[in-house]
């Protein structure tokens, strides 16, 4: 990892763009580095776009904000218009790729834009409940802003209770982490 990692990951509202984004930001803070995330509903009461914001960086965070993302990742149609103003000649752009008619609202000005079947390998592969943590996968394995061992700590953490339940959960969830890694770094 850079000095710094710059996230933003947005989707509809369900599809689990904010746990993803906490539990990152925890992996991140429980390997010592300094973590920042803000979540962003949008204006609409319901049906909004959520938006998640995380830094993550081995030094002091100056600022809550930032203009580009290192890596934007969008799960819907409407996401990947929301998020064109993150991108820049250094981001790396992800989206689902089952998003259709988007062609045109694409970024122009990404680094690399990566179209990833994690909606299909989530239904097909594994169990549509993982989706969002096939899209961690992606962003931990495009960034390395934390090591697999720390996120599948975070997600015990996250949801721990539900893994007692159920410990097939575990193994679900530990198998859409490394197919999100797999997915990513086989296009990069």
């Amino acid at each position: 990892m850079a000095k710094g990692s710059k996230i933003a990951i947005a989707g509809e509202g369900g599809q689990g763009v904010q746990s993803v984004a906490m539990i990152i930001s925890e992996a991140a803070y429980e390997e010592g580095k300094e973590a920042l995330y803000i979540p962003n509903f949008g204006v609409e009461q319901r049906g909004g776009v959520s938006v998640a914001y995380v830094q993550i960086s081995d030094e002091p965070i100056g600022s809550p904000k930032f203009k580009t993302g290192d890596i934007v990742v969008a799960l819907s149609d409407r996401a990947v218009k929301r998020t064109q103003k993150y991108v820049g000649p250094q981001t790396l752009f992800v989206y689902d790729a089952d998003i259709e008619g988007i062609e045109e609202d694409l970024p122009k000005n990404a680094r690399k834009i990566l179209a990833i079947p994690a909606i299909e390998v989530a239904k097909n592969e594994l169990h549509p409940r993982v989706f969002n943590v096939i899209i961690m996968g992606a962003v931990i394995g495009a960034t390395g802003v934390v090591s697999v061992e720390k996120a599948k700590e975070a997600l015990e953490k996250k949801l721990g209770y539900k893994f007692e339940q159920d410990p097939k959960l575990r193994e679900l969830n530990h198998k859409a982490l490394e197919r999100g890694i797999q997915l990513v770094q086989e296009l990069l």
